[in-house]
């Protein structure tokens, strides 16, 4: 047997030589204020606050039926709007579909959501939400792919597959938020049990009481349970101690705070990253105060693209005519007052661009009779243009 096979046989009859590590602290104060492992997105509470939000705003618009003609586009109500609208899914609703969309895209998916739908003689049956654990997609060439489906293999026309973050070598397979919220999550995930393991620990008394070691009495663990039992420990909230001054001495201390710390600083510091990654306000996790115009722009940056890209799959998978199309209806989305509102409907009724009845479902009210007709006003002075009259006849009399 020569050297080099020798040495081949030592090294796999050999167990692998195992690291030896020291801790500095206790094994159980190790568990407590440290965190190993992998985190997860759907298990840390601040991103499942953020994408349920954007789910929840994103399920709740209403998906139209859309028709192009000459006089612009109009709102088709047939059996597909119904279905996409209602119940897209036997067992789910439209709001329910579109939400597991969203969640899936961001939290299981990695940026990637399937959709199988049925069809039976030409019509729509139904839209199958396939999990995540039973999707695989397997490139096909330099541009195209297939997509597994619990093993059976689809080409990507046949499923809808709505993607968040193209990928940069793969731009039809989504990339999601997994990489980018990775490290802010585990900071989460770290503060959290610290802040668990530090309220819970016994190591912050309140009060420390002097005592004479000296003394028989209290030199022992039995002799000190006995003067907390004798002097301090007491069955009602409120009553006095009684203790002899000559032997004790009692010191209140203030105990270590969160604070103290900077747990909560950097907490709120992570909180703003996620917010900022997954493009959502901070008030809605917690940060800051709830701002109009910050709400409305997050509806217009965030909420509409996501919209957008399922409506543009929906169009392009499910209609065959090129005059139709799906669209998200957002305006109840956006925060306005009423008398905003107001104004809008009340200047697009006297130009004759709204009816009465319109006018009143823009601000929620139901319709009545006689206000189906165009009104148009003739000579009507809008109420900011109206100043005052008598500088507008000051040289009327030269």
């Amino acid at each position: 047997m020569n050297k080099r096979q020798a040495k081949k046989m030592k090294a796999r009859a050999e167990p692998v030589n195992k690291q030896t590590v020291s801790w500095l602290c206790s094994q159980e104060a190790f568990d407590t204020l440290t965190c190993q492992g992998y985190t997860s997105l759907a298990h840390n509470p601040e991103i499942i606050t953020a994408v349920n939000k954007i789910a929840k705003l994103i399920g709740s618009m209403t998906i139209h039926l859309m028709q192009n003609t000459d006089n612009g586009d109009v709102r088709v109500k047939n059996e597909l709007s119904r279905k996409i609208d209602i119940n897209p899914n036997t067992n789910m609703t439209r709001s329910a579909f579109v939400q597991w969309i969203v969640s899936t895209l961001f939290l299981y998916g990695d940026g990637n959501a399937v959709v199988y739908p049925q069809f039976r003689r030409g019509y729509l049956r139904d839209l199958k939400p396939m999990p995540s654990a039973m999707v695989a997609f397997v490139p096909d060439g330099i541009w195209d792919y297939k997509v597994l489906l619990n093993g059976k293999e689809y080409d990507p026309d046949e499923v809808l597959h709505f993607v968040l973050n193209p990928g940069n070598y793969y731009p039809w397979k989504g990339t999601g938020l997994q990489v980018a919220l990775k490290d802010v999550a585990n900071n989460l995930k770290q503060a959290s049990a610290t802040e668990k393991g530090f309220m819970t620990s016994k190591w912050k008394p309140s009060i420390i009481v002097k005592v004479d070691a000296l003394t028989d009495e209290f030199s022992s663990p039995e002799g000190r349970r006995q003067l907390l039992s004798d002097y301090i420990d007491t069955t009602q909230a409120g009553e006095p101690w009684m203790i002899p001054a000559e032997q004790f001495e009692i010191e209140q201390i203030k105990p270590l705070s969160l604070s103290d710390l900077a747990l909560a600083d950097m907490v709120q510091l992570d909180k703003k990253t996620v917010a900022s990654i997954l493009g959502v306000p901070s008030f809605v996790l917690g940060v800051g105060e709830f701002k109009r115009d910050e709400w409305n722009n997050f509806i217009n940056s965030t909420i509409m693209p996501i919209a957008q890209m399922i409506e543009q799959e929906l169009t392009k998978k499910l209609l065959y005519s090129p005059d139709f199309y799906f669209h998200f209806n957002p305006r109840s989305l956006y925060n306005y007052e009423l008398r905003d509102l107001a104004a809008i409907a009340d200047d697009q009724y006297i130009r004759g661009i709204m009816t009465g009845n319109e006018v009143r479902n823009w601000i929620g009210m139901s319709p009545v009779e006689g206000l189906d007709d165009l009104v148009i006003l003739e000579n009507y002075i809008p109420r900011g243009m109206i100043g005052d009259q008598s500088k507008l006849v000051q040289n009327g009399g030269e």
